[in-house]
């Protein structure tokens, strides 16, 4: 059980807390973290994008010009990809690019974000992030306070509606629920923010 300083909105430490070591204290695997990383960005992919065929394309009917006698080359339709307002050959079209990870490559490599976080000391510990109001400012100041200015992840155990609006204007910041958080999402965080629910929280889902 490695042990970590817990400070107060003003940055002061105020405790500590006992982590495990399961789930903060591994060595990383940087292999899995990077199929992980790979597998979310790639579900997040829409798949819309798409292109018409020949055989798509509005006209096209009629052969231009006589097979022979020209001189010209033969051509048998005017919607071929080769002419000009033609189909596109070998376009993309719509389609899928999910797919799944292991149920355990995928903790293993959450376990490994939070513990590359926690060695490195951007896993930092706050003792409630709960607001008494709706303010943006309030959240900055906390941030720069403990030390998490610029890209930061912020999670608490349960939805903090005040938190949550409060710091959408902040660029950099994003905040989230203990329990939805991702290898993605922490891998892309300068600091992780969490209070001791949320810290208890990690521990007990990712374990």
């Amino acid at each position: 059980m490695a042990k970590f300083d817990v400070l107060d909105k003003n940055g002061k430490k105020v405790s500590t807390i006992e982590l495990s070591d399961a789930v903060f204290g591994i060595t990383p695997n940087e292999k899995v973290v990077h199929a992980a990383v790979v597998n979310f960005l790639a579900n997040q992919r829409q798949g819309t994008q798409s292109t018409k065929t020949r055989s798509e394309v509005s006209g096209g009917g009629r052969k231009p010009w006589r097979q022979k006698g020209t001189g010209r080359a033969r051509q048998g339709s005017t919607r071929s990809p080769q002419w000009t307002h033609g189909g596109v050959a070998l376009g993309p079209k719509p389609r899928d690019y999910s797919y799944t990870l292991n149920k355990k490559v995928k903790k293993l490599a959450i376990q490994s974000a939070l513990s590359d976080k926690a060695a490195c000391g951007n896993l930092i510990i706050v003792d409630s992030l709960a607001m008494d109001e709706y303010k943006t400012k309030t959240v900055a100041a906390m941030l720069a306070a403990v030390g998490a200015e610029g890209k930061s992840l912020v999670a608490t155990a349960a939805k903090e509606e005040k938190l949550v609006k409060s710091a959408a204007n902040l660029p950099g910041v994003k905040t989230t629920m203990a329990a939805l958080v991702n290898t993605y999402d922490v891998v892309n965080a300068g600091k992780l923010v969490v209070d001791v629910d949320a810290a208890k929280k990690l521990e007990e889902v990712f374990a």
